[in-house]
């Protein structure tokens, strides 16, 4: 009975320490969540504004603040506190959901999205006309005082002005 006991308690206790095992490897495989994004545009040229429509959702124009100089405009993406979501193919490179948009049942994010309906990448001065990007989100150094806009849909910029 004493070994029947001992057996329970180390078959127990074995079965705890992978069961938190497991726990720290799930949590080291998931990106930190982001900074709550902050709800204003940028002051003068302190940091990078990021315009993100979700009107092809039903949602609304979502406008907040990168601070500083992001390398990137994956950084400002994330340094303004959106969730984002790459591609199992090419990972963070193709932006494919903004704030778990589209949903995976509409976009599996496996490879690069359709063409009529993907997250179009844009930038523009402040208060300035849209460009569409010719660069990737990786490979885009976007100025202190610039504006970075993002839209769902066939390529139209996003639905307001760069503030």
């Amino acid at each position: 009975m004493v070994v029947s006991h001992l057996r329970t308690t180390l078959r127990t206790r074995v079965a705890g320490l992978l069961a938190a095992a497991v726990a720290g490897i799930a949590l080291t495989a998931v990106e930190p969540a982001p900074q709550a994004a902050r709800a204003d545009a940028c002051d003068g040229t302190s940091g990078v504004t990021v315009v993100i429509d979700f009107t092809a959702f039903g949602g609304d124009v979502e406008v907040a603040c990168a601070p500083g100089d992001p390398d990137t405009g994956l950084a400002a993406i994330q340094d303004a506190g959106f969730a984002v979501e790459g591609t199992l193919r090419w990972g963070l490179a193709f932006v494919c959901r903004l704030g778990g948009l589209p949903t995976p049942d509409v976009e599996p994010c496996i490879d690069t999205p359709q063409a009529s309906g993907y997250w179009s990448y844009w930038h523009a001065p402040r208060g300035g006309d849209w460009e569409y990007s010719d660069k990737g989100v990786l490979n885009y150094d976007p100025a202190p005082g610039s504006v970075e806009g993002w839209s769902y849909g066939a390529s139209e910029p996003p639905s307001i002005p760069a503030p």
